[in-house]
């Protein structure tokens, strides 16, 4: 057992009290991913469904990005728990007001809207509160099996979430879903206040800066060039969402390749963890040429039981990026300028496949969806040679670069 690089993550002293919150608060979170977008149907009026329901996506994650930028001057330097727990105290608050309003017939479009954006204001710095607080009480080298951890569990709530929000959809409704979102949220806020020791709050030494997270990634050519490729990375991915339900032919064919992405995205989470003796730049490149190459099968029209095991080889090869990537962040910022700057790269990250999936819908009506899964294939291909290219030439210059 002690073999495991999970195994000093569970039994931490403090995370072992904190992660069952997260995986409970998890699979809240995979619930509403498909409630969100219900409850905002069965608010629309006759022909205005995808509408309200692309109204009420945005409103879920945009403000995260608007937070990162204009809530840096208070709570920069702020201990992870803290964060965190603010963002999960947040999500209960404004999401009960959901199913309380539903109850009392007085939820129309824009209060749901309203309520959402609210939700979703500290979404970015509840995100970086949960690496700042690895990288508090873990020791570097056990940084990327911890980020391993919360993504493994968030992978395993997508798998298991939808299908006990249909349930209870087909039982009460998507108000109830929304509901029990916020308790498991309010349970997670009350694990960070109660289950994680009070610190201190370390405000960066320095002239103080609206946004020290971008001027951060901005001055560190590894932290940039790690986002452009991530924004990237992420933003090519966006079309596949697009172009695949246009793709295949029955609502069970498109089930079979999320549900195969999804075990080989758990499997590749699994080995995330045993990669800590990898680099991890060439690790995170690696990824991104591999899951280009895995895509291209698709784009190619190969037969159903080759391009259901190239996505399902996709989910295998996506699956450590995030993890890789965070770990990346954890050992080149400082401590007391993580926060800031995980929540930066948030506020970018929630950006990107939305943009991603915009660009697909005109691509897929101008060329079609096949080869639209094509380009985004050739084109994360050449994203993953490109940086290889530019790390290897910054590399042969005098050795002064990042090892």
């Amino acid at each position: 057992m002690t073999a495991s690089p999970y195994w000093p993550v569970v039994t931490h002293p403090v995370l072992r009290r904190v992660l069952p919150g997260i995986a409970v608060s998890s699979l809240g979170d995979g619930m509403s991913t498909i409630a969100v977008s219900w409850l905002a149907l069965q608010l629309a009026p006759p022909g205005r469904g995808g509408a309200y329901v692309a109204v009420a996506a945005a409103a879920y994650t945009l403000p995260g990005a608007v937070g990162a930028l204009l809530l840096s001057r208070f709570l920069r330097g702020r201990p992870g728990a803290q964060l965190a727990g603010w963002d999960a105290m947040l999500r209960a608050v404004a999401l009960a007001g959901i199913p309380i309003a539903a109850a009392a017939g007085v939820l129309g479009i824009g209060l749901y809207v309203t309520l959402l954006a609210a939700s979703s204001l500290l979404h970015s710095w509840g995100g970086a509160g949960r690496y700042t607080l690895l990288a508090e009480v873990l020791p570097r080298e056990q940084h990327l099996a911890g980020n391993a951890v919360l993504n493994l569990l968030s992978e395993f709530a997508t798998i298991v979430g939808p299908p006990l929000a249909a349930l209870i959809i087909g039982w009460g409704g998507p108000a109830w879903v929304i509901a029990v979102d916020a308790a498991t949220f309010a349970l997670l806020a009350a694990t960070y206040r109660f289950a994680v020791p009070g610190r201190r709050a370390r405000p960066p030494a320095g002239t103080p800066h609206r946004a020290p997270g971008f001027r951060a990634i901005a001055a560190d050519p590894t932290l940039l060039g790690l986002l452009a490729m991530t924004f990237g990375y992420f933003v090519l991915f966006g079309p596949v969402l697009v172009a695949l339900p246009v793709l295949v032919g029955s609502v069970g064919e498109l089930a079979a390749y999320f549900t195969a992405f999804g075990i080989g995205a758990v499997a590749g989470g699994l080995a995330t963890g045993y990669l800590g003796r990898w680099r991890l730049w060439p690790t995170t490149i690696g990824v991104v040429f591999g899951f280009g190459l895995a895509l291209l099968p698709l784009g190619l029209g190969a037969p159903l039981w080759i391009a259901l095991g190239s996505f399902g080889l996709a989910g295998l090869i996506w699956a450590p990026y995030p993890s890789v990537s965070t770990a990346l962040f954890q050992r080149s910022a400082s401590v007391e300028l993580l926060p800031s700057v995980l929540a930066a790269r948030g506020a970018v990250m929630i950006l990107t496949v939305p943009l991603g999936t915009a660009a697909g819908g005109p691509l897929v009506a101008a060329l079609g969806a096949q080869a639209t899964l094509l380009i985004s294939g050739v084109g994360t291909t050449a994203l993953g040679v490109l940086a290889a290219v530019l790390v290897l030439t910054r590399r042969r210059r005098p050795r002064s670069g990042p090892a």
